[in-house]
């Protein structure tokens, strides 16, 4: 098969465009959904754990995942004594970090869920 000079060219344009295509930035990693002034479990933590940690933090704990994380208890203990917050925050790559395997949450979840802390874990 012969490529002529046009069809060279456009394919290496397009290979150069694809090729340069990526999701790295930190800019991808961050939602812009600001943090509501006040934080309760029912209003933003709990979509947050369903959505991210139920799969192996349910009701009945699987792979590996030591305790639930089904109700605001439960998220509550795991942050005052299991250390939630500090393997949320961890970066990609880091074998602790939570969701195991990653990727890490975005931003604002993880900072919904330390001002629900700070606001006093308000049901």
């Amino acid at each position: 098969m012969k490529l002529n000079f046009k069809q060279l060219i456009l394919s290496a344009s397009i290979l150069y465009l694809f090729s340069n295509c990526t999701n790295d930035s930190v800019s991808d990693l961050i939602d812009a959904t600001p943090i509501p002034e006040n934080v309760t479990y029912n209003q933003n933590v709990k979509a947050i754990m369903t959505n991210n940690c139920t799969s192996c933090h349910g009701a009945i704990p699987s792979n590996g995942a030591p305790m639930p994380l089904i109700n605001l208890e439960d998220v509550k203990d795991a942050i005052l004594n299991r250390d939630l917050i500090n393997r949320i925050t961890r970066e990609n790559g880091d074998g602790l970090l939570m969701p195991e395997g990653g990727p890490k949450l975005l931003q604002n979840k993880i900072d919904a869920i330390i001002q629900w802390q700070l606001d006093g874990f308000q049901e």
